[in-house]
């Protein structure tokens, strides 16, 4: 398997840290209930392909989310806290660029790479917020 690029970013992947997540998770309008389970919630990410459709999993003890995408397809998404959301991923060089509007309008970006320590950084940016979660390969 290709380990450089957006290949790289398939397997399974543990949640090992992240900055400024809650401030994001304010500015996209998820609620203080939600924001307080959210910090204690160490997820596993796993990232598939199969003909071109990608799934991407997120497990964790509170509960189980996926949804399945086509590059450059806009699909509709529930986010974790509940909001739907319209959702477009794009492979952009080695990166890849997860745009989210929800019905008011508001605008997130999420990226996600393999970085030079082979983790899996996801910075996210709406409005003037920005942060980022890593998560590192489960072997």
């Amino acid at each position: 398997m290709d380990s450089t690029g957006v290949q790289g970013l398939k397997g399974s992947w543990d949640y090992l840290d992240g900055e400024n997540f809650d401030e994001y998770m304010k500015e996209i309008g998820v609620g203080w209930a939600m924001r307080l389970t959210a910090k204690g919630v160490k997820p596993r990410l796993i990232i598939s392909e199969a003909g071109g459709k990608w799934t991407v999993r997120t497990e964790s003890a509170i509960k189980t989310l996926s949804y399945d995408f086509t590059p450059g397809v806009e699909f509709d998404e529930t986010t974790a806290d509940g909001r739907e959301v319209k959702s477009t991923i794009k492979f952009e060089g080695n990166k890849w660029v997860h745009t989210t509007i929800d019905k008011n309008g508001k605008k997130s970006v999420v990226t996600r790479y393999v970085d030079d320590k082979g983790q899996q950084m996801i910075d996210m940016e709406s409005g003037s917020v920005k942060a980022r979660r890593w998560y590192k390969r489960v072997d």
